[in-house]
């Protein structure tokens, strides 16, 4: 049975003896609303005596949705809370300063070499080089989320095997279908580059700083010393046949028996992603097609690496950055019109391809191409025959 309760607990429900009377107006209070309010309140305001209900939030909410499909619901800044930081954009405001402003370039490398500087000094050097690198794509934060520049390094042979989704990838762009495929993040919408123009080393000026990332050597399978440094065991003293060993991997005391996550163990050796920073290039030849970096880069001779402005360095002057799209500009002005019409040929080729008419559309082509190189060779031999 539940206990009593004093009297004092029902003090503040008895009637008030006088009703409450002004000059121009009469009110008269109803018993019912007498039950909710008193005048007895020491601060001299209405005192509640209904039960407090705990305002509804996240836990105890109304809605059945998921909290994935509502994450921004009881986040928002029009009701006194900061600013959420998560989402996209505070994503790519985070990583503004260590994204750089212009996309990188393609480049296979050629190996090693020595530099002499102009004091003498001989210097080792990496040569890369660029082989037919393109503007594949753009992606922006509207469709992507961020901004990068997709670019393509080479060309595929006939005889390898490309499938159709990526023919017609290419075929758009009126581009020839790439060896490799790479995306450039670049800071913002100024970084993005023209679809199909080429890449030269002039992309880069002598004295800049550059990070190159590459894969590592792939040295298969190896053992602790080989691939951790292990000092490895005893010759004598009782070892048998354990002296290349790692030894125990599973201690007792404190892990409970179990060998620990990460512990360094013989295993796949190499073929890792290897990032060189703040290499400077020392040479740039675009008849080569060659930039030369200071120092070493990771991989063998004939990988794919990227080249990147770098980021723990100051980017590139504007001036040299506004001179190198100009650059662009002039020696691809018509790229916007090439890539309109690439883009109008690719649908009337997949219509022909529908409709079953592919054939009769490139033997026309053939014809058409085998006419205009007929007239330009009667146009070259005629001012020979006047002269």
């Amino acid at each position: 049975m539940a206990p009593r309760l004093p009297a004092r607990c029902w003090r503040q429900l008895q009637v008030p003896s006088s009703a409450t009377t002004t000059t121009t107006t009469t009110t008269t209070t109803s018993p019912s609303s007498l039950l909710l309010t008193s005048s007895r309140s020491p601060l001299g305001t209405s005192l509640s005596l209904l039960p407090h209900t705990t305002t509804r939030g996240v836990k105890y909410g109304w809605s059945t949705l998921s909290p994935r499909a509502r994450p921004t619901r009881f986040n928002q800044v029009t009701s006194g809370i900061p600013a959420p930081s998560t989402g996209p954009a505070a994503a790519l405001k985070r990583r503004e300063n260590t994204t750089p402003m212009r996309s990188g370039v393609l480049a296979i490398k050629k190996g090693m070499t020595a530099f002499m500087g102009k004091t003498g000094a001989r210097i080792p050097c990496t040569v890369l080089q660029l082989d037919r690198v393109q503007t594949i794509a753009n992606k922006t934060r509207a469709d992507n989320g961020y901004f990068a520049v997709q670019v393509g390094l080479g060309e595929r042979r006939a005889a390898d095997k490309i499938g159709a989704p990526m023919l017609g990838y290419f075929e758009a762009k009126g581009i020839e279908p790439k060896r490799v495929l790479a995306e450039f993040h670049v800071r913002d919408k100024s970084g993005l580059l023209p679809v199909g123009v080429q890449l030269m080393p002039d992309w880069f000026h002598i004295g800049q700083w550059v990070d190159v990332r590459a894969n590592s050597h792939g040295k298969g399978f190896a053992g602790g010393m080989k691939r951790h440094g292990f000092k490895g065991q005893g010759a004598s003293h009782g070892n048998s046949l354990n002296h290349r060993t790692i030894g125990t991997t599973g201690p007792s005391q404190g892990s409970g028996s179990r060998v620990m996550p990460g512990k360094k163990m013989p295993g796949r050796m190499g073929n890792q992603r290897v990032t060189m920073q703040n290499l400077p290039v020392l040479m740039t030849d675009n008849e080569l097609g060659i930039v030369v970096v200071k120092g070493c880069v990771a991989g063998p001779k004939g990988c794919v690496v990227k080249i990147q402005d770098a980021v723990k360095k100051p980017p590139p002057p504007v001036e040299f950055i506004e001179k190198s799209k100009g650059l662009l500009r002039e020696r691809f002005p018509d790229s916007e019109e090439y890539l309109t019409a690439a883009r109008a040929r690719h649908l009337e080729l997949k219509e022909a391809r529908r409709q079953g008419r592919i054939a009769d559309l490139l033997k026309l082509d053939h014809l058409v191409l085998g006419e205009g190189a007929e007239v330009e060779e009667a146009q070259e031999q005629q001012p020979e025959a006047s002269a």
